[in-house]
């Protein structure tokens, strides 16, 4: 007598006859009326967009050791990001005495560092590991932080910002290529987005003990929440080079592998790479650059909004941020992410029309209110982008080469957040606010076509599609058991 089928087979075969009778439970909506045939006498069952979703509250328990490890540290790290994220123009200007040019300039250089090393990082991630090159970029950052903390002159604060710019230059591909190393496909949209539910919240904190406690007549309460920050970096790096040392960490080469040297000019010759990029690429240029500078700058020229309605305007974006990533995270679940990312576009389009809205209420109450409502409509938006672009990335990419695939998304980021000031600077500077508005508009418009060109071109699996189990038919016929 032949041996029963695994219990994983055991199951599809009961799904599959369920299906065929029409008996049991009605169709989950959002399933394609189409199949597709693999070889001979394999049946593929239809492919759904919309899979089962498993509850958020098996999140914690489906996730492995090391994920609750690695996410165990992120509020802890963000809090003392928060402490010092709005600060760093006041501190090295007002606190230092650093001229605000030349302040503008190392800040720049920061940025330029990030760029140029982000493309080599992703390499070094590849050979070594994401967690060694992780653990490298805390250690520069909590140097950077220390070294700012006692910077009385512009030499000493430029070779601070230099660590800084390696540090988050490479912590972003670093984290998110260990991440995929660590955590299965199934869970990275829900882990990447609860990683950035943390992030929001951490620096929401941070932020706001931080402004009620430094004071530029104290520049003690400055070098205070550097040190803090610097010793907020401790328990990542604890971790890494404990728990974490024996991880999942590098990747070595599929046997199957040709063996031909693998460049960045290689990957991108891939079609559906070049699409993804394409698509992160306006993404980031139509959001965190305009959020932290375009938005600010439109507001004080155009909207004449006071510096308090600014900051009720970052407070309502990270209290929508915190409120609703759990649930858009449900809601999105199992569903296309090139939809997704279609429904984030139509969303920023309403931010950024509200944004244009306080130039006609300029200097009011109402135009104060516009401009929260910009900020909570776009932290809406964002829920959706982190949990589904990082997710396409780490889904796309092999595993030996998850480094690369991560810096390349980085560095479309980076890039932005130098282009995109520049952009919002040079026309509302010349006083062409409502061009920038429609700028920002037909970009995100842009966007959503190109998500939709580019869902073409992604493997089912990236955009977040799972197929259901593809079972072998008998040659009589018959179910054997």
């Amino acid at each position: 007598m032949k041996s029963g089928p695994p219990d994983r087979m055991r199951h599809a075969l009961w799904t599959r006859n369920r299906l065929r009778s029409g008996s049991g439970t009605r169709p989950t909506p959002g399933v394609e009326n189409r199949t597709t045939t693999v070889g001979g006498g394999r049946q593929t069952l239809p492919v759904s967009s919309t899979t089962t979703r498993p509850p958020l509250s098996s999140f914690w328990h489906d996730l492995p050791r090391d994920g609750r490890l690695l996410i165990s540290t992120v509020v802890f790290q963000a809090i003392g990001t928060g402490l010092v994220l709005p600060f760093m123009v006041v501190y090295l200007h007002e606190v230092r005495g650093i001229a605000l040019e030349t302040v503008g300039l190392l800040l720049a250089l920061q940025a330029g560092v990030g760029i140029v090393l982000v493309t080599p990082a992703g390499a070094l991630i590849d050979r070594i590991g994401p967690r060694r090159v992780y653990a490298s970029s805390l250690v520069a950052l909590l140097l950077a932080d220390i070294l700012l903390a006692y910077a009385t002159t512009t030499a000493q604060a430029a070779f601070a910002l230099v660590l800084l710019g390696y540090g988050f230059g490479i912590v972003w591909p670093a984290s998110s290529a260990l991440i995929g190393n660590l955590i299965p496909s199934g869970q990275r949209q829900r882990y990447f987005g609860i990683n950035f539910t943390l992030l929001n919240l951490g620096i929401g904190i941070g932020g706001i003990v931080g402004g009620r406690f430094v004071d530029v007549a104290r520049p003690g309460t400055f070098t205070t929440v550097y040190l803090l920050d610097a010793l907020s970096y401790v328990p990542a790096l604890v971790i890494l080079l404990g728990p974490l040392r024996h991880a999942r960490d590098r990747v070595e080469r599929p046997a199957d592998d040709d063996g031909a040297k693998v460049s960045y000019l290689a990957l991108l010759r891939d079609p559906r790479l070049r699409a993804l990029l394409l698509l992160v690429s306006v993404a980031a240029l139509v959001s965190y650059p305009q959020l932290n500078a375009g938005m600010p700058a439109y507001a004080r020229a155009e909207g004449q909004i006071s510096t308090e309605g600014l900051g009720y305007a970052f407070a309502a974006n990270t209290i929508v941020i915190v409120v609703l990533q759990l649930f858009v995270l449900q809601r999105i679940e199992g569903r296309r992410r090139t939809r997704v990312t279609v429904v984030m576009a139509l969303t920023w389009i309403v931010a950024w029309s509200l944004l244009g809205a306080t130039s006609l209420v300029p200097g009011t109450l109402v135009a104060t209110l516009f401009l929260c409502a910009c900020a909570g409509v776009f932290g809406l938006g964002e829920t959706m982008l982190q949990p589904t672009s990082a997710a396409m990335v780490n889904d796309l990419a092999p595993d030996h080469l998850r480094g690369r695939y991560n810096a390349l998304s980085a560095l479309m980021f980076s890039v932005a957040f130098v282009v995109g000031p520049v952009v919002a600077s040079v026309l509302i500077g010349r006083g062409l606010g409502l061009v920038y508005i429609g700028f920002l508009v037909g970009a995100c418009a842009m966007l959503a076509v190109i998500a939709l060109v580019v869902e073409r071109r992604l493997p089912p699996h990236v955009n977040g599609i799972r197929l259901v189990e593809a079972v072998p038919e008998p040659a009589d016929g018959r179910i054997s058991g």
